[in-house]
């Protein structure tokens, strides 16, 4: 009953002042002090506070040793890690994952708890995907059809998802076939109705590899999952890695419960979490993350011209990480954006330049005010520079001197911030 669906789907993150015996060297004042004669019978607790108020407050360091090492390759990941193993020296999995009898023993319970009525929530440390891929070959294809979900897949949509559950159960897409659906949430219905039907006599189950990333990067999914999930014959094994992951359903929604009467206009999830602690390398989830994001979040702030410098001749950005940041900014931060994403596609032509040409075709500060206070968008210099540092910090938007103007800019090319340009609520 269980179909292979390769790419997104399948079926089946000041130094210790000098000293020399008692006699203490302090800088701030460039004089010598005698401990001793601050103290006439000094004790640890003495000792102590003088230390340290001869060390005076500690300077944090700007740099960190992870921002000033460059990230492997994957290439040069695989070779390491394959070195590692051979000779012995990764030996991190848990139990779960190398003894037979205790891998059946979680994959019994969790069976136990589908039949109760629940949808099962995998967390804990390690790559989940090997396990729940065996779980869902040796357990659930044995009781009903199979639909295995990569989540962190950057390319999976909604209607992908939907589309291969109808394309994975046998008679499905022929009972639908009359049903148009307009939306996700409508094709989720129909996939609700069929599973209702008298006649079905095994159920769905739908395996999800970090469900927490699919609902993070496609907020629409969620509600068409809502309406699967709470259907009796539909069962949910899904896994989450982030530690904020909780914050993704409400009360109401996690603990809902699945009923006799499989309405499709209910919602929710019916969790019950499941400690499934792996220790697994990230290998294949880590294949598809967003570059951008992983150099952001690691990035120590520089300064705005080496910011700038490093982003125009670094990796492009992603549309992912641009959807991030536009849907954290205020509205009109998105419509000084997209003032800027249109001025600078009128001004590329046919042959879209490489990035480290891109800023040929950015705007000079002195024009883009103007622009923006005629458009209502920045009636001073402040907002106006207060807007371009949102983008500033995120490297959507970079800055270079030309003589005695600042040109701006985005790091683009013409394609991807055309769509991104055409994704935005222009009301400019």
């Amino acid at each position: 009953m269980a179909a292979e669906f390769d790419s997104d789907i399948s079926s089946l993150s000041e130094s210790d002042p000098e000293h020399d015996g008692d006699v203490f060297l302090d800088k701030g004042k460039g004089k010598e002090t005698d401990l001793e004669s601050r103290t006439l019978v000094q004790s640890g607790f003495d000792a102590y506070f003088a230390l340290s108020a001869a060390k005076g407050r500690a300077l944090a360091s700007g740099s960190r040793f992870s921002a000033l090492v460059q990230p492997l390759s994957a290439d040069e990941y695989t070779e390491g890690i394959s070195a590692a193993a051979e000779n012995g020296e990764v030996r991190l999995e848990s139990a779960i994952v190398r003894d037979p009898e205790e891998r059946a023993d979680v994959f019994e319970r969790m069976m136990l708890e589908l039949r109760e009525g629940f949808n099962v929530l995998c967390h804990g440390f390690g790559s989940k995907r090997e396990l729940l891929n065996d779980f869902a070959k040796t357990r659930c294809a044995k009781k009903g059809h199979v639909v295995i979900v990569n989540g962190f897949h950057p390319e999976l949509t909604v209607k992908d998802l939907l589309s291969s559950i109808e394309a994975s159960v046998p008679g499905l897409v022929d009972a639908v076939a009359n049903t148009p659906a307009s939306t996700p949430d409508a094709q989720a219905r129909r996939i609700h109705d069929f599973f209702s039907q008298k006649q079905q006599k095994v159920g769905l189950y739908l395996i999800i590899h970090s469900i927490d990333a699919l609902l993070t990067r496609l907020p629409k999914a969620k509600s068409p999952l809502s309406i699967l999930a709470l259907h009796s014959s539909i069962h949910v094994v899904a896994s989450v890695d982030h530690v904020n992951s909780p914050m993704l359903w409400s009360a109401s929604e996690a603990s809902a419960r699945k009923d006799a009467g499989n309405t499709s206009q209910r919602r929710g999830f019916a969790w019950i979490w499941h400690d499934l602690t792996t220790l697994a390398p990230y290998d294949t989830e880590l294949a598809f993350a967003d570059r951008t994001s992983i150099t952001g979040a690691s990035r120590v702030r520089k300064s705005r011209d080496t910011e700038s410098a490093a982003n125009a001749s670094g990796l492009p950005l992603s549309d992912t990480a641009v959807a991030h940041v536009l849907a954290a900014v205020t509205e009109r931060a998105k419509e000084m954006f997209a003032l800027l994403s249109k001025h600078q596609l009128d001004s590329i032509d046919a042959a879209d330049p490489t990035l480290d040409a891109m800023q040929a075709h950015g705007i000079v500060y002195d024009a883009l005010f103007p622009l923006s206070r005629a458009k209502f968008i920045a009636t001073n210099d402040t907002q106006l520079r207060a807007q371009l540092g949102e983008f500033r910090d995120h490297g959507l938007v970079v800055s270079a001197q030309s003589g005695a103007s600042e040109i701006l800019w985005i790091p683009m090319r013409k394609e991807r911030l055309a769509r991104v340009y055409a994704g935005m609520d222009k009301t400019n």
